[in-house]
């Protein structure tokens, strides 16, 4: 296991640094900078060309990245252009929010997927058959236009929740439960019903199983089946799902923070984006690198803790 932990570790460097060439290459490709940003409109070319070379935006992208490379592996991952603010520090400011964004939206994905694809798998029937409607309007649904939907709903009509904005938990625990609820459901659905719909396919093939029937014939109680061997049994595919999924609310989570005006990292690199602000665009791409390592790493543990024979391998 620690082997497996040293070499994901040692795979993340030539990602880190792919994924940041990829952004830094593809920022310079794109119309505009962060001088017209700062000057606006209406500047004149010696003003902008005076601010340029103070900012060293007339360097070769090149050089640039080098720079800000340089000082990466140094654990400085330099200062926001627009406003002069660290960016590590612009990270771990807004953090929270996104954390408190997604780690409910997993664990609601995990918990409410698996429970309702196990009893779909179990039970059968109507049952079955809703949550195979629910999984295809899940994965057909963008996620921003349920939000939009929830948002009309709850917070314009029924008027029970905020429909923008966020609390520190903090501050005022109940605003924060408050101001995560539908960004939570908005973010989740899609996760929702992509592990059901693997934990109902996976149950139901391993219910199928010889072993499971001679277990039974053997007067095995059926809770016992269904919990201890079925169950584990059908884990792996559901890790699996687990795994893209939570990848996937990664993505998720810049449009939801945006559709909810919640100041976490999305809002803040899609802000970046448009302000071109690199080295900003680039702490958040790191970061969001790093978590899909992370999340990889973990969903290999999880295989070799279900599954002996991926373990010794």
């Amino acid at each position: 296991m620690l082997r497996l932990i040293g070499h994901r570790i040692a795979m993340s460097i030539p990602l880190l640094l792919i994924v940041s060439l990829i952004v830094f290459a593809l920022e310079a490709l794109v119309p505009g900078d962060a001088a017209r940003t700062i000057l606006g409109e209406n500047a004149t070319a010696q003003s902008l060309a005076a601010l340029r070379d103070q900012l060293g935006l007339n360097d070769p992208w090149t050089v640039r990245y080098g720079d800000w490379l340089a000082g990466a592996f140094h654990g400085d991952l330099g200062t926001s252009i627009i406003s002069g603010v660290d960016v590590s520090s612009s990270l771990s400011t807004r953090l929270g929010v996104t954390l408190s964004l997604l780690i409910p939206s997993m664990l609601l994905s995990a918990v409410a997927g698996i429970a309702l694809g196990f009893a779909s798998a179990v039970r059968g029937g109507v049952l079955g058959r809703f949550i195979d409607v629910v999984s295809l309007l899940g994965f057909a649904l963008p996620g921003f236009w349920v939000a939009l939907i929830l948002v009309a709903f709850f917070a314009v009509q029924l008027d029970l929740l905020p429909a923008t904005g966020y609390q520190e938990l903090t501050v005022s625990p109940g605003g924060w439960l408050k101001s995560i609820i539908l960004p939570v459901l908005a973010l989740s659905l899609h996760g929702i019903t992509a592990v059901a719909k693997q934990t109902r396919d996976s149950v139901m093939e391993v219910l199928e199983a010889d072993y499971v029937k001679f277990l039974r014939a053997n007067g095995v109680s059926e809770r016992s089946v269904r919990y201890r061997h079925v169950l584990r049994n059908a884990a792996i595919p559901v890790v699996t799902s687990l795994g893209l999924v939570s990848v996937g609310m990664l993505g998720g989570a810049v449009f939801i923070e945006n559709v909810f005006v919640l100041p976490g990292l999305g809002s803040l690199a899609t802000q970046a984006t448009l302000d071109h602000d690199v080295p900003v665009i680039l702490g958040v791409g790191v970061f969001f690198t790093l978590s899909v390592i992370v999340i990889n790493l973990l969903i290999d543990i999880a295989y070799g803790l279900l599954n002996p024979k991926v373990r010794v391998s």
